[in-house]
């Protein structure tokens, strides 16, 4: 099992950026594909970035292409969100995730979760 913990959320007006951290708990962090989704208001939660055990393929929704990275340092157990160029449309819940599985979109491919980080981008 892995326990996640997001930060790094925040209110940030149009343009700016954030980066979000998940730190994981638990054993073989390495082993697991890790993802972020967010979920806005009235909406279901929904496929950000992800990222396989190593590092070495990234996936990202079109929505984010070219202005967000996922990275992950294994030796401290954590995953990164790099957000530049934020857009109010960008506002929502967003939540780290994790599974041994292939690295993928589904929500329904994570079995462990963080409690999630507030983004509020302002106009």
């Amino acid at each position: 099992q892995v326990q996640l913990v997001e930060s790094g959320g925040g209110l940030v007006q149009a343009g700016g950026s954030l980066r979000l951290s998940c730190a994981a708990s638990g054993r073989s962090f390495s082993s697991y594909a890790m993802g972020w989704f967010r979920q806005a208001p009235g909406k279901e939660r929904a496929f950000v970035a992800a990222i396989n055990w190593s590092g070495g393929s990234t996936y990202y929704a079109d929505s984010v292409k070219g202005r967000f990275t996922i990275s992950r340092d294994n030796a401290k157990n954590s995953v990164y969100l790099q957000m530049n160029s934020l857009k109010p449309e960008d506002t929502a819940v967003y939540y780290c995730a994790a599974d041994l599985g292939t690295v993928g979109g589904l929500v329904t491919s994570y079995a462990y979760w963080g409690q999630g980080t507030q983004v509020t981008v302002s106009s």
